[in-house]
């Protein structure tokens, strides 16, 4: 689709869907959106009603999914893409929730063939070409355990399987230098993981351990939850995301 026509279409949509102005004002208030200006959160507004276009959202277990929760998942899933594109998301239309914690229990082969079987709770699991899955006990309540979004984290997923599957690094824009983001975050997780391993305090959910990707996905969680302790802890990780999301979330809480 050219740039004009996908203009065009995109303002169809907006003409003739939106958000009712009573779900929006109630929406607003969640941590990941503090300090937006209003011409952000316009066109924010914009993304999100486009986003629930192009997405269907299925409630799993009997769960009838509401305008609000539509909503709800939507703002924290296009916050990530507000200074980008909706096409960070193409390529997929899925996004599948359960009322709360469900079990993942599939085999997948490894790069090397290597099969492995998966076996565990989750609140959020992303799939490169597949659906997003949620729980909605975790992406509704984001107060209880400040610095973990399970929608922010499922979609930083999604942006860093478009470009060369999951491995921490997203297609990276012209002005940013691929070498840099390697030894910022390469030498930032290694640190995290010896962290982790002696068992020391952190800052940030020891999940990000895991591998690269998690790694990420969790700073990602934090970069726009908890933005000021991020750039105290994770500066030069904070600015590669700053680079790459095209925003300055501690800025704005400043």
């Amino acid at each position: 689709m050219s740039w004009s026509l996908k203009n065009w279409h995109r303002n169809h949509i907006l003409q003739q869907e939106g958000i009712s102005d009573s779900i929006w004002q109630k929406m607003i208030h969640l941590r990941c959106l503090k300090g937006l200006s209003p011409e952000e959160l316009s066109r924010l507004r914009d993304c999100v009603t486009l986003f629930l276009h192009d997405k269907q959202i299925y409630g799993a277990h009997e769960l009838e999914i509401t305008d609000e929760m539509r909503v709800t998942i939507a703002l924290q899933a296009c916050i990530l893409i507000l200074n980008l594109d909706l096409d960070y998301y193409q390529n997929w239309n899925q996004i599948i929730v359960y009322p709360g914690e469900f079990i993942l229990d599939y085999d997948y082969a490894d790069e090397f063939g290597v099969v492995h079987h998966v076996h565990r709770v989750a609140s959020g699991e992303a799939w490169s070409a597949g659906p997003v899955i949620l729980s909605w006990q975790d992406a509704a309540d984001t107060n209880t355990h400040p610095g973990h979004n399970v929608v922010i984290h499922e979609f930083a997923h999604k942006i860093d399987m478009l470009y060369e599957g999951a491995n921490g690094c997203p297609e990276l824009h012209a002005n940013m230098s691929a070498y840099t983001w390697h030894e910022v975050f390469s030498s930032a997780y290694a640190k995290f993981c010896h962290q982790v391993d002696k068992r020391h305090e952190t800052i940030i959910d020891p999940y990000a351990a895991e591998s690269p990707a998690e790694f990420f996905a969790v700073l990602s969680e934090v970069f726009f939850e908890l933005p000021l302790i991020t750039q105290q802890y994770f500066p030069s990780v904070y600015e590669q995301l700053a680079l790459f999301y095209r925003q300055d979330p501690a800025q704005r809480w400043r």
